[in-house]
């Protein structure tokens, strides 16, 4: 397939509505090329797992490798990222919550969770399943709000973690942001759940030691506004008389 030699330049959701995966994965590879051939290596290898254990995902209209192709390549360009293990983090950061089984390669016991951080962990090192973990959602009560209990367990596991917080921020813009590619009623439940993390991720980007730049950390509140514009949009509407 032929791309617009402006390709590393394109909005990534303009990237996914004109060319779909192939060009996501080919805007990914433009990407890494400034890594040296082990980086490249360790970041090929862990676009594969995540191609294989999310084959069948989809997320909404799309595969849902085109979201973790979004939340890698922006870390990357957007973020100025360099550290691999956060960008290898990145593109496994659902792995553990939506496939401990296969990661675990079916020998999971009873903790199907500890043994996917496991496998991580022997195959991309401690450091990645550390971050995966911090973004993994724990199992929640049935007895209260989820979406109460998402932004709690935020909270306390991004305090301690600030690469952490640069992933799930990464995650966080493609899902807020992007919210307007969303279609049906996931348009309104994802607003609802996203809205009240905008403070959370305004005080975590801001303090001094998450390890992103001064112009890094604008952007990141420049999108966090234009997010809290769409739910906004989304939820704020005037009731009919």
């Amino acid at each position: 397939m032929d791309f617009p030699p402006h390709l590393g330049s394109m909005p990534m959701h303009a990237i996914t509505e004109i060319h779909g995966e192939p060009g996501l994965l080919e805007r990914f590879r433009l990407e890494v090329q400034q890594f040296d051939d082990a980086a490249r290596e360790r970041l090929t290898a862990a676009l594969d797992l995540a191609a294989e254990l999310h084959r069948d995902d989809r997320r909404v209209r799309e595969p849902y490798l085109n979201h973790l192709l979004r939340v890698a390549i922006r870390l990357m360009h957007h973020y100025q990222v360099r550290d691999v293990d956060v960008i290898v983090a990145g593109l496994l950061h659902d792995a553990v919550e939506d496939h401990p089984v296969e990661l675990a390669h079916g020998d999971a016991g009873t903790d199907p969770t500890g043994a996917a951080l496991a496998a991580l962990a022997a195959r991309f090192g401690t450091r990645v399943a550390t971050l995966v973990a911090a973004v993994t959602n724990p199992v929640y009560d049935p007895e209260r709000d989820r979406n109460e209990q998402y932004r709690e367990h935020l909270a306390v596991s991004l305090d301690r973690e600030p690469w952490a917080r640069v992933i799930k921020v990464s995650d966080f813009t493609d899902n807020g942001v992007g919210v307007i590619h969303t279609i049906g009623p996931k348009v309104v439940s994802s607003a609802k759940k996203y809205r009240p993390l905008v403070p959370l991720f305004r005080d975590l980007i801001a303090r001094p030691d998450t390890p992103l730049s001064q112009e890094v950390k604008r952007h990141i509140f420049s999108q966090l506004d234009l997010a809290e514009e769409r739910f906004s949009a989304i939820l704020d509407q005037p009731v009919p008389n």
